[in-house]
């Protein structure tokens, strides 16, 4: 098996690494590529949807990205111990009517001890925005990496 750094138990700098990657990852829209960040038999609960698996969550993801279109996020460590991490995130993107959207959630996660995330539980409520209402424009530049999310 493959580790996947920083590993548990997670330091202030290393879970905060962990959620810069996460954020890198999702910013990606590549449900292959994120998915090998998780456990072969991660579980999750993603708002209503319970997934287990690697391959439920490719599956999971690619109607995500299919819906969610030009999908940008951002993710904020909350706190941290030992193997797990919570963290606030806040994304944004358009639906095929071209409606905007700012989805505001908290997941929680607990990782392996080779790095990888064996369950995400993530809450997630949307808010109707105006395109012209967007700040989440694509990956998070360097300049604003550790850089906290506004609550509105």
């Amino acid at each position: 098996m493959n580790a996947r750094p920083p590993l548990p138990p997670f330091t202030l700098e290393t879970a905060r690494q962990k959620v810069q990657a996460a954020e890198d990852a999702w910013n990606t829209r590549d449900p292959h590529k994120v998915s090998l960040a998780y456990t072969e038999d991660s579980v999750w609960r993603n708002r209503d949807a319970f997934v287990t698996g690697r391959a439920e969550i490719v599956e999971l993801l690619t109607k995500k990205w299919e819906r969610e279109l030009e999908y940008a996020l951002r993710k904020d460590l909350w706190t941290f111990e030992g193997n797990r991490i919570a963290v606030r995130f806040q994304y944004e993107c358009h639906d095929a009517d071209g409606q905007w959207w700012r989805s505001y959630g908290n997941e929680l996660w607990e990782f392996d001890p080779q790095g990888l995330m064996a369950r995400r539980e993530a809450s997630i409520n949307d808010v109707r925005i105006d395109e012209s209402d967007r700040r989440i424009f694509g990956p998070r530049p360097e300049s604003e990496r550790g850089a906290g999310i506004p609550l509105r």
